[in-house]
């Protein structure tokens, strides 16, 4: 946890946080040793150039030494203002950093929803495991109701509609990324099995990878390909 940060998963497990342009916060990076302010980290940040909506990006430290991936994206109801998401994951794209966030914005106001209109853990006392679960599932079906009335009544979109917006989130998830999620979990499959399997499935890794064509080799993990 990296303030203001929680954590989110991905195909990979990254702190990812938040902060708005104006919002005063003691938070200090180091930059070449020196400390700045967010708003000054945001001067210093490289523009990057045809992404929609992304505005700047720096890999920094923060001050108690933990590295992270800053990436500055333009505030939709105020193009003059933007909004800083912070990564623990440095290694990650701007695209897929704005991608787990805007995931985890959807889970925060689920529970915000939950927790402030349908009184999740505020509606009775009681220590039992049970009714404690019971409560949490009730609470939740009141949700999944609440929120097919506002589809029914506010949402004018058409089922085949949704089934196109849908397509288009599926393509937002990079080829490359499944394909590197691929290999990792044969390669954990390979590592909790005996030599005779892990030989057989090295071999046909081995077979698949060499049949591939070399723009595709390049997105594989360097481990796999070498072994």
């Amino acid at each position: 946890m990296v303030h203001p940060a929680s954590t989110c998963q991905s195909h990979r497990k990254a702190g990812i946080g938040r902060h708005w342009h104006g919002k005063k916060t003691k938070q200090r990076y180091l930059v070449n040793g020196k400390p700045v302010s967010l708003k000054q980290l945001y001067q210093l940040a490289q523009p990057v150039e045809s992404k929609k909506g992304i505005l700047r990006s720096i890999d920094t430290v923060m001050k108690n030494g933990t590295p992270v991936k800053i990436v500055f994206i333009q505030n939709r109801n105020k193009r003059s203002e933007w909004l800083a998401i912070l990564s623990t994951d440095c290694s990650l794209a701007e695209q897929e950093i704005v991608r787990i966030y805007g995931m985890r914005w959807d889970i925060e106001a689920f529970f915000k929803t939950a927790e402030s209109l349908l009184r999740l853990e505020k509606e009775f006392q009681n220590r039992s495991f049970d009714v404690l679960i019971s409560h949490t599932i009730i609470v939740f079906a009141r949700y999944i109701v609440l929120t097919w009335q506002n589809r029914c009544h506010t949402d004018q979109r058409t089922l085949g509609g949704l089934f196109y917006e849908l397509c288009d989130e599926e393509n937002k998830l990079d080829w490359a990324i499944a394909l590197q999620q691929l290999i990792g979990l044969l390669e954990d499959a390979r590592k909790q099995t005996n030599s005779k399997i892990k030989k057989l499935i090295q071999s046909q890794l081995e077979r698949w990878i060499a049949a591939l064509p070399s723009y595709i080799k390049a997105y594989l993990p360097i481990s796999v390909c070498e072994s």
